[in-house]
């Protein structure tokens, strides 16, 4: 499982990305980390793969620090891990080489399924193509824990529709997922549980089954943690 404990981020002296939060994700999970521009979703995450620093608390991923466990963890981020100059097969082969797990026939198939030139350079495609390479390369490492933040960026809804329903038939029992997107009614029928940040903090965390339960939607929760007035514009025009 990944734990966090009591974890503090901030950045200079007045940014906060995350308050002194506790977190429990179990395996298996597929959890949406979700929230407005700047609530702290992508701290959080880098957090998690230890690419940030934090000032306090700690951060366990199956009760060891993230840094012994980097073999299980996979990152996909709009940011991009690839190297600009490479092509996507030179890109697959680097991979294979440098970690033991990495699927390269996996890989091969979803760069053809996402219709992705294997040999034209990297730095020549668009932000979608990106997008797509960093989401092949990411299921192929054969990591346990798989974060993706705003993996969405750059695809139209055809091929977003296309991810879910590849990411759904792809994973296997023990693969823990964590996604951080704004894209919320498109994920809601996907994720397990939800974990709703706003100004760092941990505002709400639940399964979507409770939330069916009471009715609601996941648009619905999020408008009530942000507090969200709808007839604000009203104001405008008295």
């Amino acid at each position: 499982m990944i734990e966090l404990k009591n974890v503090e981020k901030t950045y200079g002296l007045k940014s906060l990305g995350l308050y002194n939060e506790s977190l429990t994700i179990n395996d298996g999970e597929i959890v949406g980390i979700l929230g407005e521009n700047g609530s702290g979703k992508t701290t959080l995450l880098k957090a998690i793969m230890g690419l940030c620093e934090i000032q306090n608390g700690t951060i366990l991923i199956d009760g060891k620090p993230v840094t012994e466990q980097y073999d299980k963890m996979a990152f996909i981020t709009e940011e991009g891990s690839f190297f600009p100059d490479m092509t996507p097969y030179e890109y697959g082969h680097f991979l294979a080489d440098f970690l033991p797990s990495f699927d390269i026939d996996r890989y091969m198939k979803l760069l053809k399924f996402f219709e992705i030139e294997p040999h034209k350079k990297i730095k020549t495609f668009s932000t979608g193509q990106k997008s797509k390479l960093e989401v092949s390369a990411g299921f192929s490492k054969g990591a346990k824990y798989i974060l993706m933040d705003e993996p969405f960026n750059g695809k139209d809804m055809f091929t977003r529709r296309d991810f879910l329903k590849l990411m759904v038939s792809s994973l296997k029992n023990d693969e823990t997922i964590l996604i951080t997107t704004h894209l919320i009614d498109e994920i809601e029928n996907f994720i397990d549980r939800a974990v709703i940040l706003r100004y760092g903090r941990i505002k709400a965390d639940f399964y979507i089954d409770d939330m069916r339960s009471q009715g609601k939607t996941l648009a619905d929760v999020m408008l009530e943690v942000a507090n969200y007035d709808e007839n604000k514009y009203k104001d405008l025009f008295k």
